[in-house]
């Protein structure tokens, strides 16, 4: 098969085929090339070219020109995973070009670091605040376990059936409570809850 020959606009003067290179529409990406049949005056596919397309290079999308006349490298992070300098939330890339200027490829270390321009720095107080709300948590649900086991036990003593372990053992439960409750949660001692529970 004869190949086609384009005028200066693109279009077929000769009917024939012809290698183009397909390109994206919107971020001008290379994508792959075709032979197509050309009668005359009829010209390429749109979004396609005739000039093959540079080399592959790592690290770089090859796109068209925004100006169409050639092709260019583009960075290419698509798919690494960048970190938010706002929130320190991971976000994958998915645009072809340089990094944002609001990521860095540097992760934070804590749920509690902060971008200060350069690094990441942990705020302290935030962190401090977080583990004091944890440790107040973790001392509510000791406090509801030392209660549950308490109130049944009390019953048994209240009601005169207890036995000499379950009276023994709410001792030891009362002692613990009393301890637990002493905890600054700021530096946590935690007691140790009664080695055996009666339930």
């Amino acid at each position: 098969m004869a190949k086609a020959i384009l005028n200066k606009y693109g279009i077929a003067t000769e009917a024939g085929n012809i290698t183009v290179y397909n390109y994206d529409s919107k971020t001008r990406e290379y994508l792959s090339s075709a032979v197509e049949f050309l009668a005359v005056g009829v010209g390429i596919p749109a979004h396609s070219c005739t000039d093959a397309p540079v080399e592959k290079k790592e690290g770089f999308a090859v796109c068209r020109t925004a100006s169409l006349d050639g092709w260019e490298y583009i960075t290419d992070h698509r798919g690494e995973t960048v970190y938010d300098k706002q929130t320190g939330q991971p976000v994958e890339l998915m645009a072809l070009g340089n990094y944002p200027d609001s990521v860095t490829t540097i992760a934070p270390s804590t749920l509690y670091d902060k971008w200060n321009g350069f690094t990441w720095v942990t705020d302290t107080d935030a962190k401090n605040d977080a583990a004091r709300d944890d440790f107040e948590q973790k001392k509510k649900v000791l406090r509801a376990i030392a209660d549950a086991e308490m109130d049944w036990l009390q019953d048994a003593v209240d009601a005169g059936i207890a036995t000499e372990e379950e009276t023994a053992a709410l001792t030891e439960w009362k002692k613990y409570r009393v301890m637990l409750m002493r905890v600054d949660t700021s530096k946590p001692d935690w007691p140790t809850p009664p080695g055996k529970q009666a339930s």
